[in-house]
């Protein structure tokens, strides 16, 4: 068997540049087309487009051929049936990810990621389950004082600590070696697409400046001290079994020489922040419509009484939080964290009858499949119970919240679990309300993240 060995600090990749910030064929400036329009929420262009253009629609863009695809048939075709033809596209997070899996595709994609799969077996979310319980319950410590001084927080960066707190105590065996409401703040920071618009206008203009002067490169600089610290820091109970110990192995093998101590620093990058605001965004935007109609916390409340009582919940009581794991479903279909999933085509093809050349980019449409009303009832309705009805048939790939086929997301089924647990619990003892603009706006990143942030006062119950 082979052994694993601490992770060297020294091959941390050095501090990132303006690299993929602001260029024409990034990703990010791509996007910003979508800020245009409809300023609440830039998705009702691409739906109105949707309807009017039916499922394949190619757009030029930037001297990008750009073809957005609406249909889940389809998206079975780009993920699943053709999904060697269609190369995942993340170019424009390379300075934060580094090489890690999300930005590889192919063999070397396989090769990374089969080291870690075993760390996101269902049959293991039963010894994350007591970490999760220690940050959801730091969180509540934490809401306490809010809840007596008053003040107005930005529910999205407490979801988002929260998130990282879980990961860090259940997948590295750490408490977190680092602020989390600053590293939030690079998160925001470099995922405003505004900050690298502005970066490429001055570019087109033949202005000088000094990368290290932008806010979005800054980020980038401080956030590679992150992953860092987290592998400095001392673990908390030595288990043997954790994602850092299988990455630790990994590079100790002497068969996977693509995973070096480089690769390992890149892989704990992604868990930090992909895996990290992805769950964040979800709770969020569950904790906001539940203000928005207080019945549903009521039954989440009385749901969690019946499952487990004033008692610590369980891998075994997960399972019976039916309507609570329906409220976070909903969720992500009325606001699917990844609203788009992008791949690359690798060869000339025909898509739903409209020809598609190699290095067109594909946009799969996954916001527009969840509010389409040929597969939901009442569409923009907020209705956990369409989850609990067994009555009625879901129509395959009109839901990827986390993707699809083998590129699916690897921590899917666990933000799941984190995300049922801490509703569960935080709703048993605060009554969270928002208290922002109504509705909340939505703002087009990479993510789909509220606009504005999502302001709320937090309260204690009776």
């Amino acid at each position: 068997m082979t052994m694993s060995a601490p992770i060297s600090l020294s091959t941390a990749a050095p501090p990132a540049n303006t690299q993929g910030l602001g260029e024409e064929n990034s990703i990010w400036f791509k996007l910003t087309a979508l800020l245009r329009g409809d300023h609440a929420n830039p998705m009702r262009v691409l739906l109105q487009m949707q309807d009017r253009y039916g499922p394949v629609i190619p757009l030029n863009m930037a001297n990008q051929r750009v073809v957005l695809v609406t249909d889940p048939e389809l998206f079975k075709y780009v993920l699943v049936t053709k999904a060697d033809n269609y190369i995942k596209y993340f170019d424009g997070l390379k300075p934060i990810f580094g090489k890690s899996m999300i930005t590889n595709d192919g063999a070397l994609w396989q090769k990374i990621r089969m080291p870690q799969q075993p760390a996101f077996h269902p049959d293991v979310f039963a010894e994350y389950i007591p970490y999760f319980l220690q940050a959801i319950d730091a969180k509540m410590k934490l809401w306490d004082d809010l809840a007596q001084s008053g003040e107005t927080v930005e529910m999205v960066e407490q979801t988002w600590t929260l998130a990282a707190d879980m990961i860090c105590k259940a997948l590295f065996d750490r408490d977190m070696p680092f602020n989390p409401h600053v590293v939030f703040k690079y998160v925001k920071t470099y995922t405003d697409v505004m900050n690298h618009k502005e970066i490429r206008q001055k570019r087109q203009a033949g202005e000088l400046f000094e990368g290290t002067e932008e806010d979005a490169t800054k980020a980038i600089e401080a956030w590679q001290a992150v992953p860092p610290a987290v592998i400095a820091a001392d673990p908390r109970e030595h288990r043997e079994r954790t994602l850092l110990t299988m990455i630790e192995a990994a590079v100790a093998d002497p068969n996977i020489p693509e995973f070096d101590q480089a690769q390992a620093i890149d892989e704990i990058k992604q868990y930090l922040w992909a895996g990290t605001e992805t769950t964040a965004l979800t709770l969020a935007w569950a904790l906001y419509e539940i203000s928005r109609n207080p019945e549903i916390a009521d039954r989440i409340r009385a749901e969690s009484q019946a499952v487990f009582g004033d008692r610590e919940p369980t891998a075994a009581d997960y399972s019976s939080l039916v309507y609570t794991r329906a409220v976070i479903q909903e969720t992500m279909r009325i606001y699917p964290p990844i609203w788009g999933l992008i791949r690359v085509a690798a060869i000339d093809d025909t898509i739903g009858g409209k020809e598609i050349k190699a290095g067109d980019r594909i946009v799969l449409f996954a916001y527009g499949a969840h509010h389409n009303p040929k597969f939901w009832d009442d569409p923009e309705a907020f209705v956990p119970e369409r989850w609990t009805d067994k009555t009625k048939k879901q129509v395959k790939y009109s839901y990827i919240p986390f993707g699809a086929g083998k590129r699916s997301c690897i921590g899917g089924a666990m933000s799941q679990v984190e995300n049922t647990l801490a509703l569960s619990i935080l709703l048993r003892k605060f009554q969270p309300e928002y208290v922002g603009p109504m509705p909340a706006g939505i703002h087009a990143t990479v993510t789909l993240t509220p606009k504005g942030g999502l302001p709320f006062k937090i309260k204690r119950l009776a």
